[in-house]
């Protein structure tokens, strides 16, 4: 090797020295610094308890059970074979209710025989009690995840609860608070209502978590979330909430069912003067007891106040084990 190849090896493996030196340098300072955006396993859609979907952006794994610690407490998460936090549904025929929501029925924060849907199942022995919520979905998914059960439930009646504090800001968007991607629906210049975004992006979180190399780099971390970001922008739509819950009225209403509201809190909600409008039965939650952090979501004793007050809309719907 002459005196000229030497030189330029030299160059290139200082370039190269410089180069480790400094990406190790950005490394060590993700690290200490340790931005939100490049943690591993934010709660909702964590790999604890859900996985990526690419219809509904994400969903409970089937047959899980964990212990999962909030800023609350700690409680036990058990899916079943439908990745429902439910107990396992047999196939005998008899009348069926299907609850849908995000976080607040699904349970955050209390055990499962704490929430509102198994306390109705005890005072409806003769009913099928159906809680398909699940963490941090919006109006839109959970739409979807109605249709997706409907064939396997045929219920007679549909009870959407929906979340005040946060449902309308997951219907306008295609990203939710954490980062998650989802699908959202759109108008169309011919007046009809369609769903977008489908298949959903894996958000930033998926490959932290599947990906070796991003899990364990932070700067590879960043890479990816950047990346993310710019391939997969956020978008923002106006308000479809009203339009959701006409379109699951009509939905239910096809197939001879019934369909009921519960909102979380109707004080200064305008959906409870649009269910009004259209004749469809609510009931408010007001006052029902939450924690204060963490979500604020319902305690036990906030379950049993959400029960009682469903109680007389299931007691009046007709149902053969109601009565």
């Amino acid at each position: 090797m002459n005196r000229l190849s030497r030189r330029l090896a030299r160059q290139l493996g200082i370039q190269i020295l410089l180069l480790i030196g400094t990406l190790a340098a950005a490394e060590l300072i993700l690290r200490i610094v340790d931005l939100r955006e490049l943690r591993v396993g934010l709660r909702v859609g964590d790999a604890i308890v859900h996985r990526f979907h690419p219809e509904l952006g994400w969903y409970p794994a089937a047959n899980t059970v964990v212990e999962r610690k909030s800023l609350i407490r700690t409680v036990t998460v058990a899916t079943n074979s439908l990745g429902l936090r439910d107990i396992e549904h047999d196939q005998v025929a008899r009348p069926t209710v299907l609850v849908l929501g995000d976080s607040f029925v699904w349970g955050e924060d209390v055990e499962a025989d704490e929430r509102f849907a198994e306390i109705i199942r005890k005072q409806f022995p003769g009913l099928r009690i159906v809680n398909a919520g699940v963490s941090g979905y919006g109006t839109d998914q959970e739409f979807l995840l109605l249709q997706r059960l409907w064939d396997r439930f045929k219920p007679d009646v549909v009870v959407l609860i929906f979340c005040t504090e946060n449902d309308r800001t997951d219907n306008t968007s295609n990203i939710i608070v954490g980062g998650y991607y989802k699908p959202y629906v759109i108008e169309m210049p011919d007046g009809q209502w369609r769903m977008a975004g489908q298949p959903v992006p894996m958000s930033r979180h998926v490959y932290f978590r599947e990906n070796p190399v991003v899990r364990n780099s932070w700067l590879a971390r960043a890479a990816v979330a950047g990346y993310i970001r710019f391939r997969h922008p956020r978008i923002m739509v106006p308000d479809p909430t009203e339009h959701l819950v006409a379109m699951m009225r009509d939905f239910v209403a096809e197939r001879r069912a019934k369909f009921f509201v519960g909102i979380q809190r109707s004080l200064g909600e305008p959906l409870a003067n649009f269910l009004e409008t259209q004749n469809i039965p609510y009931v408010s939650f007001d006052g029902a007891e939450q924690y204060h952090g963490g979500g604020d979501h319902w305690t036990p004793a906030g379950h049993r106040t959400v029960a009682e007050r469903l109680r007389p809309l299931l007691a009046e719907s007709a149902l053969p084990a109601t009565h």
